[in-house]
């Protein structure tokens, strides 16, 4: 086994399993959750045919330091890491909403804005931008948090118009939002990145608002290379980035966005390890440190023991 794609594991006190496109998340008791990051990658809501090496160490350690380093902001949910994939927390009732936050026209806002929309979750886009071009001030865009299918853009008049939260809730979402991207962005600074635009999941815990699953990672993060971003812009040249927006590319490329009628295309092995290097490379440049691979040799053995001594010396 070179990647991490399907597990079966069966902790004592284990009440749910849910297999994410990601994440294999399970339910201990009443309050715990264990997160094993695996190496599935997907895009466009889809789960692609082939593992990525190493991705889901990459997300889980990078979402770790992110979580350890604004815990000052917002509570989290993170208790422990007890292996290189997997991750310890409180179960948190899950705000069915991603919080968005953009602080440059890409992606899918500048997908929208090429059709010639200008509002995007209620949010107005000014006129006149070019693709990669920061706004005046980022932009919160949430979106629908689908149990099945895609995502949806979603407005805040919506949000609360359908109940999804009161209003309190919702300013409080918008205020942590804006401090994690703040905070992102300052750190991503001092790694010669910028940070582009990201998303957060929140939930409750005992009444009180926490973050939740990942942070700033590849995954949920689009990263441009600070140096030369100005050049590349003023020349219309398209920015050197860190993100899993190149694996979008490549679909988009190959005829796949996830529409009616169209097929996954062949992963070839080449670009599975160009995939890999680029997570890696993330991992190294957001962090500052080699990244050190650990091994596949037995992993199911060593994610399952590693993870129950963990919860047996904590108690929990």
């Amino acid at each position: 086994m070179n990647s991490i794609t399907n597990l079966e594991l069966t902790f004592p006190n284990q009440t749910n399993v849910y297999h994410g496109k990601v994440r294999d998340v399970y339910s201990i008791g009443e309050d715990l959750l264990v997160m094993v990051a695996s190496d599935r990658i997907s895009a466009f809501d889809y789960i692609l045919p082939k593992g990525i090496p190493f991705k889901g160490q990459v997300l889980n350690q990078v979402a770790t330091m992110f979580l350890e380093a604004t815990r000052d902001i917002v509570p989290n949910w993170l208790i422990g890491v007890p292996d290189p994939n997997v991750a310890v927390g409180y179960r948190c009732e899950p705000i069915k909403l991603e919080m968005v936050i953009r602080g440059y026209l890409t992606g899918h806002a500048w997908r929208q804005y090429q059709k010639g929309e200008r509002l995007l979750c209620g949010v107005e886009m000014p006129e006149g931008m070019k693709e990669n071009q920061a706004f005046p001030e980022p932009i919160i865009t949430p979106a629908t948090k689908a149990e099945e299918g895609h995502d949806e853009d979603i407005s805040r008049a919506e949000i609360l118009s359908q109940g999804i939260v009161d209003e309190p809730t919702y300013v409080a979402l918008e205020k942590y939002t804006k401090a994690l991207f703040q905070r992102g962005t300052e750190m991503a600074a001092e790694r010669g990145l910028i940070l582009v635009d990201t998303k957060y999941e929140f939930g409750m815990y005992n009444g009180e608002i926490m973050l939740m699953d990942e942070i700033h990672t590849p995954d949920s993060s689009r990263y441009f290379y600070a140096e030369g971003y100005a050049e590349r812009l003023e020349n219309n040249e398209p920015q050197k980035q860190l993100s899993k927006e190149f694996v979008r590319q490549w679909l988009i490329e190959n005829n796949f966005q996830g529409l009616d009628g169209q097929s996954m295309p062949f992963m070839p092995d080449d670009f599975v390890d160009l995939v890999t290097e680029r997570y890696i490379e993330l991992y190294e440049k957001i962090t500052g440190k080699a990244f050190v691979k650990s091994s596949y040799e037995a992993i199911e053995k060593r994610i399952y023991e590693n993870t129950l001594s963990f919860l047996q010396e904590h108690s929990l």
